[in-house]
């Protein structure tokens, strides 16, 4: 007779978020070493999802609405759910599986033993529910305690790649209105360019305007907005001498994969809830105009692993 625990976790949706959740799911893996783990979540984070080794199984039929995802949790009869996704679909996923629900770690389901969990940043939120369900008894929940993920392992996705020339990763990308202008991205890829930097753009898409538009002021600088899934992003990353973009999924991604990286951000955002956590030098403003270009540039010495972006 199979005895092995299985185990459900669920984390479907938004990237910041699932990149944020793989923190919590190394401590799931550590915790449930034996078990059967298999990983709820949609199509376009089934690659990177897979390459973590955190999971037996990545099931990325997530984008099913609640009754169908409802009837599949409880068809295959998991003894444990972690919720990571916190929304209100897993929240109707929980109530539609009663009156024979497993164990569930996550929406409504600790919200007596997690207080003031809104207001805590997702790292030290999701240390918490695990605290709270047993898997982390000694979970670091102060404000700013809890460990940032660690992609590092990502590079096996590229095994013995071939030795490229330093590069930065620009990311200009971001909501209207909290970027750092586009000509001061443009003027610092310059400046990479004349350190012996190469530049390269990623992003969603839409944003190959932003690119183009860096080229202009340097023509050699690699375009590959729209062009690269979220592992792929990853491995950039994690080769990259430095990132440097505004706040948004892609540069949270950046950072866990190990770039060290300088971070726009308004001044109206509470870092120690949502800013970002790792090897990040964050730079705030009123207005991110007020941000030089050398003032970037002077970050990025102490930042990068070599001395080459020294001016």
């Amino acid at each position: 007779m199979n005895t092995t625990e299985k185990i459900l976790v669920i984390k479907l949706e938004d990237l910041t978020s699932f990149v944020m959740a793989f923190a919590a799911m190394k401590q799931i893996r550590l915790a449930h070493g034996e078990a059967h783990i298999t990983l709820l979540t949609t199509p376009a984070f089934g690659p990177i999802a897979k390459a973590s080794g955190y999971f037996n199984a990545v099931d990325t039929g997530g984008d099913m609405e609640s009754l169908s995802l409802s009837r599949a949790v409880k068809k295959k009869k998991f003894d444990r759910v972690y919720d990571l996704e916190a929304s209100q679909k897993t929240a109707k996923i929980y109530s539609l599986m009663w009156p024979f629900r497993p164990p569930w770690t996550g929406h409504g389901a600790l919200k007596d033993k997690t207080p003031g969990l809104g207001a805590m940043h997702l790292l030290e939120r999701n240390a918490s529910l695990l605290q709270a369900a047993g898997a982390w008894p000694d979970a670091p929940t102060r404000p700013g305690d809890a460990p940032p993920p660690d992609l590092s392992w990502i590079l096996k996705l590229a095994p013995g790649a071939a030795r490229l020339k330093p590069y930065v990763l620009l990311v200009p990308g971001g909501t209207e209105g909290r970027c750092w202008p586009i000509n001061l991205y443009g003027e610092l890829a310059v400046h990479f360019r004349s350190v012996g930097f190469d530049n390269v753009v990623i992003g969603k898409l839409e944003d190959a305007k932003l690119a183009r538009a860096i080229q202009r002021y340097d023509p050699t600088a690699r375009d590959l907005t729209g062009r690269t899934d979220y592992a792929q992003i990853a491995v950039l990353s994690a080769r990259a001498a430095l990132a440097v973009g505004n706040e948004c999924s892609a540069l949270h991604l950046a950072i866990a994969a190990g770039a060290p990286t300088i971070a726009f951000y308004p001044a109206s955002v509470n870092l120690t809830r949502d800013g970002p956590r790792g090897h990040v030098a964050v730079m705030q403003a009123e207005d991110l105009s007020d941000i030089k270009v050398d003032q970037v540039a002077r970050a990025a010495v102490n930042m990068a692993p070599t001395n080459a972006v020294a001016s």
